[in-house]
């Protein structure tokens, strides 16, 4: 229902990327960088006393060996991790750009420049993961060691050579060379940042438009944004496959799509509402109001419980079936790895839960900056938590933890993400002043 009142907007405002905010970021990159390799250097060049400890550890709490594990997989399984989760934010708020078009919603037009820009750190993302898989690919997935699929060898496994042609068709296993994953890999990127591209590009030249009633790039963003939807909803779930599932090569889940696009996009929509709040807080986004804030807060809230719902009937499924092939990865996480990863478990519950779900579920709590911003930054720590578990044990093992190297990866990709977006955002008006749904944006009222 519009409200009677009158609002009046700078169409023209510009989010202005200072230099001392450059700065700013620019010092958080090097804090997060040095951390990073302190951390990194530390654990590399310790890892005798800490193997020890740590086979100790994983002895006494009945945890496998690992003998021969590399401590620079921890290194390299950072980076992954936070190429990973940032890039699934990135992508899942161009998601959500295009279901606003698919749907022709209009509540969101006076912010969809905020998830618009996300999408200019998708190419960055696709080349930091390409250096990391080139560099770690043998610590981060194990499934690229080429003795596994020499039958009769000493490192033969069954299960691993029936998926060899998911990761390496058309070519031969033993070549190395996994084809088909890193063709996906690239494709992904390819796909959604040329999408993107013209829906970006759409959105600019509407701007440009003397005619407000020349709906010929509002139509346009449309049909591309149902493109979108389509490649998202397959790439989604192979994605997820390729870079966190096939980590863990014996496991299969066939929820695991749904489940790894539920965390990306209940993380995309805590960073939109975070950056929403943010802005209007600098003096720019005036005509946000409650009732914008309100839908966001609803957006994270039922996104929580939908994490909640594939989390659960993921785990509830394999528990109840007890297949040994099956229920290993959560007893892993549970109670095997020395425990490392146990504490994380039952924090996961809580904070993508419980927390999201009392604290929004009032009203007044969805339509008040502060309520949001703690409950957004929180939704962002769970799900950076839950990505941490579906990538450490499988590749850090009994040595995964939470030191420097793990802070100063998250600064490190942090900053580069904000700094992306800033820039990306202050390259066009921070308000489609031509988008046909403008007026009902700015009367918004729930």
């Amino acid at each position: 229902m519009a409200a009677e009142h009158t609002v009046t907007i700078d169409v023209n405002e510009k989010y202005t990327l200072t230099a001392t905010m450059q700065r700013k970021i620019w010092l958080w990159l090097a804090v997060g960088l040095i951390l990073f390799i302190a951390g990194a250097f530390w654990f590399v060049t310790g890892f005798g006393s800490e193997a020890a400890h740590g086979a100790g550890h994983a002895a006494a709490h009945g945890g496998g060996g690992g003998e021969h594990f590399n401590p620079m997989a921890r290194v390299w399984a950072n980076l992954w991790l936070n190429s990973v989760f940032f890039v699934g934010i990135a992508v899942a708020g161009v998601f959500f750009l295009a279901t606003q078009y698919a749907a022709k919603a209009g509540w969101s037009a006076i912010i969809k420049r905020v998830p618009e820009a996300f999408g200019g750190f998708l190419p960055v993302g696709g080349v930091i993961m390409l250096v990391v898989y080139f560099l770690g690919h043998h610590d981060l997935f194990h499934w690229t060691h080429t003795g596994l699929y020499e039958k009769g060898g000493p490192e033969f496994d069954a299960i691993i050579n029936g998926k060899a042609p998911f990761f390496y068709w058309p070519l031969s296993p033993e070549g190395g060379f996994p084809f088909f994953w890193l063709l996906r890999l690239v494709l992904y990127f390819a796909l959604w940042f040329l999408v993107y591209t013209v829906i970006r590009k759409a959105s600019l030249a509407e701007d440009q438009l003397q005619n407000r009633l020349d709906f010929r790039y509002y139509d346009k963003q449309v049909v591309w944004s149902i493109v979108f939807i389509v490649i998202f909803a397959v790439t989604s779930s192979t994605s997820a496959w390729d870079w966190l599932l096939s980590i863990d090569t014996h496991w299969f889940s066939t929820m695991f799509g749904w489940y790894v696009f539920a965390s990306w996009f209940v993380s995309a929509l805590a960073t939109i509402t975070l950056a929403v709040v943010y802005l209007k807080e600098q003096g720019y986004l005036k005509a946000v109001n409650e009732n914008h804030l309100h839908d966001l807060g609803k957006f994270m809230f039922a996104f929580s419980i939908f994490w909640t719902y594939v989390w659960f009937c993921q785990f509830l499924l394999i528990y109840y079936a007890n297949i040994p092939e099956e229920t290993f990865y959560f007893k892993e996480r549970l109670h095997g790895l020395g425990g490392v990863y146990s504490p994380v478990m039952i924090i996961l519950a809580l904070i993508n839960f419980a927390f999201p779900f009392l604290f929004l579920m009032p009203r007044d709590s969805k339509r008040h900056p502060i309520f949001l911003k703690i409950t957004a930054f929180a939704i962002l720590v769970g799900h950076y938590l839950d990505f941490y578990l579906m990538v450490m044990p499988g590749t850090a093992k009994q040595y995964g933890g939470f030191g420097l190297m793990e802070i100063g990866a998250i600064i490190l990709f942090a900053s580069l993400f904000v700094w992306l977006f800033y820039r990306t955002l202050s390259k066009a008006p921070l308000i489609a002043k031509n988008h046909p749904m403008l007026e009902e944006s700015l009367h918004h009222s729930i």
